[in-house]
Formats: C-alpha cells, structure tokens, sequence
C-alpha cells in the first residue's frame, strides 16, 4: 500500500528534526571549549612512550576538543620526525612527543628535544604559541624548555602548562644518580623551595630569571596513595614546582588527586586528570 502525502511529511519531519537536534548537539559540544589553533604538546614520562599520552589524548577528542593528532619521534640525536598533519586552521591540534632514549638523565637533553620538536613544528606550521602537558620525567622537557628558551622572542610562547606527578625536587631512591636524587630530610618553605637542593634542581633555579612574567598559566597535578606521595615521587617534589614558576607564571594552581588511582603510573590515565586538563587547557 502507498503511503500518504501525511505519513510521508511526518517521516520527513522527523528525519530533518533528528539531523537538526544532531547539529545542534554537536555545536554545543564544541561551544564548550576554546576554538584556538594552539597545539598541544604531551610529554610521556621515563621509560615509557607516547602510548602513555593516549588515554589523556583520546579523553581530549572523545569530548570534542579536537580531531588532530600528530606524533613528535625524537631520536637519541635530537633529530626529529613529524607523523600526521595539521591542516591551517586546525582546532586545538594536539602532538604527541615519543622519545627514543626514554630513559635520558641528562636533564640538559631534555630541553634540547622538546626545543627540537618545537622548532620542527614551528618550521612546518608557522606556530607562534604553545601549550604543554607533562607526566613524571616529561615534565622535565617543559622546565628545560623555558630555562633555554624563556626569553626567545623568536620561538613560539608557551601559554599553558600542566605538570603531573613532577620530580622537580629529586627522586626519593638510593638508585639514582646523586644529581637527580631527593636530599634526605628535603623541605619546603612557604613559596616551595627546598632546604636542600640537588644539582639539577640548583640548575632548574636559573628558570626562575627566564620565565616570563604573566604570560603562563600553570595547573600542578599531584597524586597522593598516602603518606604524601604518589608511590614513586613525594609530593614535596611535585611541590617544588611553586618556587621555580609561581612568582612569574600568569595563575599557578594546585590539584591533588587522592586514592588507588592516584598512583604514580595511573595519573595519566585517571578520569579526574582528564577532566581537569581538558578544563584547564581547551574550557571557555
């Protein structure tokens, strides 16, 4: 039997209004993040890879924050590979940075990749501002990255920066080489600085002159199972982040993620530090 011109007007309705109600779903969706073409760039921790970057990246896209992903491989010698493309005009493109030798300590190294792989996406896309994310060891490659470059006009301006589970201060084990090792009995005063300081974290000071000033918006994320650590770095490490950037960041904040998920290696694949970043860096 044929349907009526009735029937037929009412399936048509209903088709434009689902394809209608879609659109406007998918608007208020993006409304509610920034519309900026500022890359985002995650930096894994030691001895991981880019692969610990994806939960937080997925969490970003499945949110509608954006639909570009690149990845950033740094070979031991610097070099640098860009896989993916950014097409002019790309909304909160995000590039996840993968280290060949995850487990370098010379922390100089560290600031010459992320320079390195910011030079490279600077060179290709003609960037001009940047935001970074870091976890464990990464976070490294964003302090090292303003003691070089704080003050270069030329390079692209980093805009905001989120620290997770950073070992500014020392790694609380024997193991590690004096240089990069938590002094026994280390605390904090007030403003995050430490009664007793390492070599590198002596030499990270110097980010204290080369930060500039009211340009940076800073969101440290810790995690604490108990006893004021995250079972891999105490707290007070993370802390001491205060002392390098809050006098001179734009806005310095701290959030502190408790229970099981809390952990060191879970921190970048919690819901709640996902939430938060993605507020952080992309909410209006």
């Amino acid at each position: 039997m044929k349907k009526s011109h009735i029937e037929i007007g009412i399936v048509i309705g209903i088709v434009v209004l689902a394809i209608i109600g879609g659109a406007i779903w998918r608007q208020q969706k993006y409304n509610k993040y920034v519309q900026s073409t500022t890359p985002t760039l995650f930096f894994h921790g030691g001895g991981s890879s880019y692969h610990a970057e994806e939960h937080m990246v997925n969490a970003a896209k499945k949110a509608g924050v954006t639909s570009t992903v690149l990845r950033a491989d740094v070979a031991n010698n610097g070099k640098v590979t860009l896989h993916g493309s950014m097409h002019k005009g790309a909304i909160n493109p995000i590039v996840e940075v993968n280290y060949d030798n995850n487990r370098q300590l010379d922390f100089n190294k560290h600031g010459e990749y992320a320079t390195n792989v910011v030079k490279a996406l600077q060179k290709r896309y003609r960037i001009t501002k940047i935001n970074m994310v870091g976890h464990s060891l990464g976070n490294i490659s964003i302090i090292y990255y303003m003691l070089q470059n704080g003050k270069n006009q030329n390079m692209p301006q980093l805009q905001k920066q989120v620290d997770i589970a950073g070992h500014f201060a020392g790694l609380n084990f024997k193991q590690v080489p004096a240089a990069i090792r938590q002094p026994v009995g280390m605390k904090l005063n007030k403003d995050g600085k430490p009664n007793e300081m390492n070599a590198t974290y002596r030499q990270m000071t110097e980010v204290r002159q080369t930060y500039p000033k009211d340009q940076v918006a800073v969101l440290n994320i810790i995690g604490d199972i108990g006893n004021h650590t995250d079972g891999t770095v105490d707290n007070a490490s993370s802390l001491s982040l205060k002392y390098l950037v809050a006098a001179r960041a734009k806005s310095y904040r701290v959030l502190k993620i408790t229970g099981k998920d809390a952990q060191h290696s879970k921190l970048h694949n919690n819901a709640q530090v996902d939430k938060a970043l993605i507020n952080f860096l992309w909410g209006k």
